[in-house]
């Protein structure tokens, strides 16, 4: 007679397999750019360098918690292939997009903004396309397998879904804290309602990639409108990232994805998150 088959290890609980995910992606994140001696003074190749870095680091991270710690399957993170997931990808990038169009519509014809160009259009258009690749490797993929992806599908074993969007809100606006990215109130709070978006996204689309995409459009775009690698000289920023940025896209971008996906939204669920 067969023996009996051996029952699973036990997995550690939730809570610690949230803390060790969270603690290591912060770290991991301030190793790459606290760590690794390649200088402050933003250039593209160290940009380059961090991003492909970030998604080295990050995506084997989580590969090995959610086999050594959740002993579950992949595909419980809602990572399907591109070729599943490309209309969510561009549905995602087309709800930060066309809010955003017309936010800057209402910047310039009112006169709340002024924009001109730094470079060439050529250039411009050169560091666009850069800028792309380097989104998705440093922030769009890495941060949403992270905050949308591993923790959020962990969280709502747990808590209802629009608990779990509250809580994984909150822990990626810690991480943007600790790592220095999000060092003000003001930054804090778009942090939080930026995560808010994006957990929703996750909710009604039952994957990540709607919102890597619109992690992607929101981080290329700001990313070519301020800071140290910016195209573009604006005046009245403080305008243009309320309205344009952030504001129209985070309110109309997800109204828009919550009325295409009203009947499968279920803001009380938990999701089991079986072993096969």
């Amino acid at each position: 007679m067969p023996d009996p088959p051996t029952p699973p290890a036990p997995r550690l609980a939730l809570l610690w397999r949230i803390l060790i995910v969270f603690a290591a992606t912060v770290l991991l994140w301030l190793f790459v750019y606290r760590g690794i001696p390649l200088g402050h003074d933003y250039d593209r190749l160290t940009h380059a360098v961090r991003a492909v870095l970030t998604t080295v680091l990050v995506v084997p991270m989580v590969v090995a918690a959610r086999r050594l710690l959740d002993r579950r399957p992949w595909t419980g993170l809602g990572l399907p292939s591109l070729r599943t997931g490309r209309r969510r990808l561009l549905l995602g990038m087309a709800c930060w997009f066309v809010p955003a169009a017309i936010g800057f519509a209402l910047c310039l014809g009112f006169g709340w903004v002024e924009i001109s160009l730094r470079t060439s259009v050529a250039d411009a258009l050169q560091v666009a396309a850069l800028l792309v690749v380097l989104v998705f490797l440093y922030e769009a993929l890495p941060e949403e397998l992270v905050f949308r992806g591993y923790l959020q599908r962990n969280l709502v074993t747990a808590l209802p879904a629009w608990q779990t969007v509250i809580a994984q809100a909150a822990l990626f606006t810690l991480f943007g804290f600790l790592v220095g990215a999000a060092g003000s109130l003001d930054r804090l709070l778009i942090f939080f309602f930026f995560a808010l978006v994006l957990g929703g996204l996750r909710v009604a689309t039952g994957d990540i990639w709607a919102g890597i995409g619109f992690h992607l459009a929101f981080q290329t775009v700001a990313q070519l409108f301020d800071g140290a690698g910016a195209v573009f000289d604006v005046t009245g920023f403080d305008v243009l990232g309320i309205v344009a940025l952030g504001a129209l896209p985070f309110s109309l971008g997800w109204m828009a994805v919550e009325r295409l996906y009203r009947e499968r939204l279920n803001w009380q669920a938990l999701e089991p998150d079986p072993a096969r």
